[in-house]
């Protein structure tokens, strides 16, 4: 029996958190939910908070994961984004942050800074 989509999500965002750690940033938590929507992985890279969508892939038949990151994604992911920090205590207006993507193709990773 093979795995559900959601074990399947939760191993692309372990890559993901994985790689990112590799590449300096510091995990601080993931699945974050709130009335707008999910965050995939909340990470530092120094000063700044990095929201990171997480996509998966098996095969591009239909597509690489990169393009299911559309314009009204990224909105609702900022909006959530905005929601955590000020559950933080931090002013979206005033805070260093980032929105990226990790692409996962099968076995072919892509990190998207800043989009």
């Amino acid at each position: 029996m093979g795995a559900t989509a959601k074990e399947i999500g939760n191993q692309a965002e372990l890559r993901a958190k994985h790689y990112l750690q590799g590449q300096g940033l510091s995990f601080h938590c993931a699945n974050y939910t709130a009335k707008t929507g999910e965050l995939d992985l909340v990470m530092r890279n120094a000063e700044t908070w990095v929201c990171v969508e997480v996509k998966f892939r098996e095969d591009d038949g239909f597509g690489r994961a990169v393009d299911f990151v559309t314009p009204a994604k990224l909105s609702k992911v900022r909006r959530t984004f905005e929601h955590f920090l000020m559950a933080q205590g931090l002013n979206p207006l005033h805070t260093r942050m980032r929105i990226d993507v990790v692409a996962l193709d099968s076995d072919q990773l892509t990190w998207l800074k800043n989009v």
